[in-house]
């Protein structure tokens, strides 16, 4: 038996809950998977997974020897790079801020796949939690703070923001010089799924964040509709500057509050915190540093 297959193939099973996502993650027939599995508890003496038509379930022996499996593939792929000095290779499942890519990662891509051709990239975007053990994904990169204690984060860049609008609309309500006018002004809301309300405006005075919720008619949630709400000239909003930077070019859209900006989006990649950083996450962490390190 090879053992390190056997384990590939318990933990992938173990982290997607199905032996059919498990067997179309690693390219191998359903039938291999379980053949496999029920040859390794033979070996090993115990029952891992409790399985019936519906769900897959870990047992308590299984719990435990997950945590050590994981472990002990992470150091073994290590090992074997760092003493065969081969380039990392295998699948790699990313979930990626949808503006994020469109803007900076995805334009780079090919120099990521040129110096790695033999890492297979599975790339999605869904601006949301995401489960990453159940849902097979290896790491996602997400914009704002950090609020998920279950997962490790590695700060690749802070995003300068802005505070902006539309000509139209300041030719309505004025420009506003000082933080004090805003209160005859209105704004886009923003809210996310895991917000309670929406954000309020943050602005940083004398190196202190000063928070301001203002009026607003129109709460949105989603970033391309929340830029499209200011072109249109329905109010203030705050995002990174990259965003539109094309539409100030051509004074579509205008800064306001130039001394008082809203403080960087900090801008992360997240992986579990009960894995080892594979070399193929870190070198694509890496990667990731390198353009918005060139980009911003």
């Amino acid at each position: 038996m090879d053992q390190v297959k056997a384990m590939k193939a318990f933990v992938r099973i173990y982290e997607r809950g199905s032996f059919t996502l498990a067997a179309a993650d690693l390219n191998l027939p359903r039938a291999t998977l379980t053949h496999t599995l029920n040859r390794f508890e033979a070996w090993l003496g115990t029952r891992l997974l409790e399985r019936n038509t519906r769900r897959v379930r870990p047992t308590l022996d299984g719990e435990a020897y997950y945590q050590r499996c994981v472990q002990l593939l992470a150091e073994l792929e290590e090992a074997e790079l760092a003493f065969r000095t081969v380039a990392p290779k295998g699948r790699l499942r990313v979930d990626l801020h949808g503006t994020l890519a469109r803007h900076f990662v995805i334009p780079a891509l090919p120099d990521f796949m040129a110096r790695y051709p033999d890492i297979e990239l599975s790339l999605s975007e869904a601006d949301r939690f995401v489960d990453l053990i159940a849902e097979g994904v290896d790491c996602v990169l997400r914009a704002g703070t950090l609020g998920d204690s279950t997962l490790i984060g590695r700060r690749v860049a802070n995003l300068p923001q802005i505070t902006c609008a539309s000509p139209a609309y300041l030719r309505q309500y004025g420009e506003p010089k000082h933080l004090d006018e805003l209160s005859r002004h209105r704004a886009v809301n923003y809210v996310s799924r895991s917000a309670t309300g929406p954000y309020p405006f943050e602005f940083m005075v004398d190196g202190e964040l000063r928070e301001i919720v203002l009026e607003g008619a129109l709460t949105v949630f989603g970033a391309e509709i929340y830029t499209a709400s200011a072109l249109a000239g329905l109010g203030l909003i705050q995002c990174p500057r990259y965003h539109l930077a094309e539409q100030i070019s051509l004074g579509l859209i205008r800064e306001v509050l130039t001394d008082t900006p809203p403080p960087p989006m900090p801008v992360s990649v997240l992986y579990p915190h009960n894995r080892h950083m594979s070399p193929r996450v870190r070198v694509f962490v890496d990667w990731l540093a390198e353009v918005f390190a060139g980009a911003v």
